[in-house]
């Protein structure tokens, strides 16, 4: 994933990537050492579904969630968001001009919700779906 963002040479994998990322970031968390434990806190497999614009058809992700924080920076990427007691979530994402966000709710088990954006080949939207792999 990280080989088509930083290549150029997929210019509509790298806006893609980065648009759907959103939904894999609010799962994958490095955990502050403050950070107090969550319902939520734990490994995370999640699926994202583009269902209208230029973005590749699906993508899955693994990671994590500690604290309630979310907050995820690698190189121009970066995301940040919260996941509230009552498992709302809420994730932005920046990727040089790329941007988006996701919104949905996690149980102790699943989550679902939906991811919408804008990059230089335009607007993507879609799906994303989760389970749980592991608590903390």
């Amino acid at each position: 994933m990280i080989a088509n963002i930083v290549s150029g040479t997929r210019r509509r994998t790298r806006v893609a990537t980065g648009l759907t990322a959103v939904l894999a970031a609010a799962l994958t968390l490095p955990v502050p050492a403050h950070a107090a434990t969550t319902k939520f806190d734990g490994s995370w497999s999640v699926v994202a579904l583009t269902t209208s614009g230029p973005c590749d058809a699906s993508y899955r992700f693994n990671g994590q969630i500690g604290g309630g924080t979310i907050y995820y920076a690698y190189q121009q990427l970066e995301v940040v968001g919260r996941v509230e007691a009552n498992g709302a979530v809420s994730v932005k994402i920046t990727y040089g001009s790329a941007h988006a966000e996701g919104h949905g709710r996690l149980t102790e088990t699943h989550g679902s919700g939906t991811w919408s954006g804008e990059g230089p080949d335009g607007r993507c939207t879609g799906t994303w779906s989760s389970t749980r792999q592991s608590s903390q």
